[in-house]
């Protein structure tokens, strides 16, 4: 069998420290009793530590090397490796509707592309752990006021409780990345609707941060007109990063009646 080269366009970073996978695949343990996907395993490194745990495994692989590979040293998994674009699938059909742990050692060019798709199938996935680039994972768990808290921040903890667990040095992997990583879990709350009308809160989100150093008031412009009433309320003084999810539900429950 051939070597598993890691590339760089499927943004690739083999973990070789045992002791870190092992850490990581462990993380599932907060959530029981539910079958795991894990996305992207490579070489499987991550997959060794996860198969003991008698849970029902599925892997979901993109790369043309690393799945012959997974064949070979993980024949037990069999039918459970997919070959596949785990943005592409549909995660309805992936444990034929049951809910799962999503996990892995993601690949950095499409961490926050992946935490999406979690938020899209949320009713799929009360956990997700995992390992990304530290400062995404410094994003997703920031608190509002921080330099580091934007949409990630706030779409992510609508719905999910944040973990930041543990750093990991450059030096485990193969390529060494050029930053840091970080070992994350998402637990799903116990909201069960957010409020508000979702994609306008998403829209507004993802507007006011476009300019987040600037005050409140720059951003909703572009939604609700330059002459909006609402926007002399001493609320748009602030800045988007002050604002917590519950404020932000708030704001779209204000906003909503001005757009009809």
């Amino acid at each position: 069998m051939k070597k598993v080269h890691p590339k760089k366009f499927l943004g690739q970073h083999f973990l070789t420290d045992l002791d870190v996978a092992r850490r990581i695949a462990d993380t599932v343990d907060a959530c029981p009793d539910i079958p795991v996907l894990e996305v992207g395993p490579g070489t499987g490194v991550l997959t060794q530590f996860l198969l003991p745990k008698q849970r029902e495994l599925k892997v979901v692989e993109i790369d043309f090397e690393s799945v012959p590979y997974l064949h070979e040293h993980f024949p037990e998994l069999g039918e459970n490796i997919i070959q596949g674009d785990f943005l592409r699938m549909n995660l309805s059909e992936v444990f034929s509707g049951q809910q799962f742990v999503l996990t892995g050692n993601y690949p950095y060019n499409i961490s926050s592309q992946i935490f999406f798709k979690m938020l899209e199938n949320r009713h799929l996935i009360p956990c997700c752990t995992g390992m990304i680039q530290k400062e995404v994972a410094e994003r997703m768990a920031a608190s509002p006021g921080s330099r580091t808290y934007g949409v990630l921040s706030v779409l992510l903890q609508a719905w999910y409780h944040v973990e930041y667990l543990f750093t990991v040095d450059e030096h485990v992997f193969n390529p060494p990345p050029k930053v840091k990583s970080a070992v994350v879990r998402l637990t799903r709350s116990e909201r069960k609707e957010l409020g508000c009308d979702e994609r306008l809160f998403r829209r507004i989100v993802k507007t006011v941060f476009t300019m987040r150093r600037k005050m409140l008031r720059n951003g909703m412009k572009q939604i609700v007109g330059k002459d909006c009433e609402l926007l002399n309320d001493p609320l748009f003084n602030r800045r988007p990063e002050d604002l917590s999810v519950e404020d932000y539900i708030s704001l779209t429950n204000r906003t909503e009646p001005l757009l009809k």
